[in-house]
């Protein structure tokens, strides 16, 4: 039985691009930002919203986070507007994480400093490489100059954080480049970094027509002497593929890989919401594509809800999130967040300590570095 919901966030996603990725598989599509396409997208946005209130309670919003496609493509004018019927439709609470994700291309020290003044603290900018060649395989549309010159520039304008969002593995990249986009982006001081791995989503254009790819070994090695670098400048290694300065983690994130609940907003935004009462996780999702999403934001036909998840779907759920998480999970948090009691555990639990993929300390459960390498066999364990 659950006793109170979790933390709860909102995610609103702008689906639109400048140009599509060759790797990408998120719900984004190329079109250009207009006034009248930004206001009807807002307006929809916000009808989406209301529909949702019956269903939070008036909970608080503790993070918002504005992703895409390329949100920084909308004008700040239109995002402030967003963000001020937020404030007055929602209880957010002072110092709540406001996330903006960002694309170099898209950006200049004007629109930093509007964007700072509509009251957003956290900047993720889209770099994923600061070697030209790199840049132009993936098919980036903004050069290394650009890209340094709006991280130094963000970096200076205010933000409480800002996040550099940089990939591996990339078609051709050898162990010294990838060290050096790292020590390029760590000069900079972010207090936060995404670094992960590209991988080949089926879908895309890289995904039917693969690029020539970094050998296993090669990517190993160059996985471990980077995290060994970001470790040895300070940044902490608390998520797969998430380093941060002392205090500056990403609360939005966090909750994700907490089990926590959220909100989503816009063309194809999905949410989770627990509702104790009746004792029940369920799912929800919003129509993909934006025409079709724009047609029906005003009417209950743009939500799609999943049957609530059974009890060995939320233990997966929970598992796959927080042992993403170096610091894993504690008992009470795992009760709390799934309403299981994590006695039933103990089968999958003993024979991952006993692979020396997790460790047990009383009532807290972490994976070890083996675990988290070999994240996808452990979590088969809790199927």
């Amino acid at each position: 039985m659950f006793q109170q919901p979790p933390p709860l966030s909102l995610y609103i996603h702008i689906p639109w691009c400048l140009k599509k990725c060759p790797y990408c598989d998120f719900n984004s599509y190329v079109r250009m930002a207009d006034s009248r396409l930004e206001s009807a997208y807002q307006q929809a946005l916000l009808a989406d919203l209301v529909q949702e209130l019956p269903h939070i309670q008036n909970r608080p919003i503790e993070t918002v986070f504005i992703g895409g496609g390329t949100p920084s493509l909308f004008s700040s004018h239109c995002l402030g507007t967003l963000l001020e019927k937020l404030y007055i439709i929602l209880t957010i609470p002072a110092g709540a994480e406001i996330t903006l994700e960002a694309n170099p291309e898209t950006l200049n020290r004007q629109r930093l400093r509007e964007f700072l003044d509509l009251g957003i603290n956290r900047l993720s900018l889209g770099i994923q490489s600061f070697d030209e060649s790199s840049l132009k395989k993936l098919g980036r549309i903004h050069s290394r100059d650009t890209a340094l010159t709006m991280a130094q520039t963000a970096l200076a304008t205010g933000f409480t954080h800002v996040n550099l969002d940089l990939m591996f593995g990339l078609p051709d990249q050898t162990v010294s480049m990838a060290l050096q986009d790292l020590a390029i982006a760590v000069a900079l001081h972010p207090q936060h970094l995404s670094w992960y791995q590209l991988t080949l989503e089926p879908q895309t254009v890289f995904g039917k027509h693969p690029p020539t790819l970094p050998d296993e070994e090669t990517l190993w090695t160059l996985q471990t002497e980077g995290q060994a670098y970001l470790a040895s400048q300070g940044y902490e290694h608390y998520e797969i593929s998430a380093y941060a300065q002392p205090q500056a983690h990403c609360r939005h994130n966090l909750n994700y890989w907490q089990f926590g609940d959220y909100l989503g907003i816009g063309a194809g935004a999905h949410g989770k919401l627990t509702q104790p009462t009746h004792s029940q996780i369920t799912r929800s999702y919003k129509q993909s594509h934006p025409e079709r999403y724009l047609h029906t934001a005003h009417s209950a036909d743009v939500k799609i809800t999943e049957p609530p998840l059974s009890e060995s779907q939320i233990i997966l759920e929970f598992m796959i999130n927080a042992l993403r998480l170096t610091q894993g999970f504690y008992r009470s948090q795992f009760e709390q967040r799934t309403g299981i009691d994590l006695n039933q555990l103990t089968l999958p639990l003993t024979q991952a300590i006993a692979h020396n993929w997790l460790i047990k300390d009383h009532d807290h459960i972490y994976p070890t570095p083996l675990g988290l390498r070999y994240l996808n066999n452990l979590l088969e364990l809790f199927v």
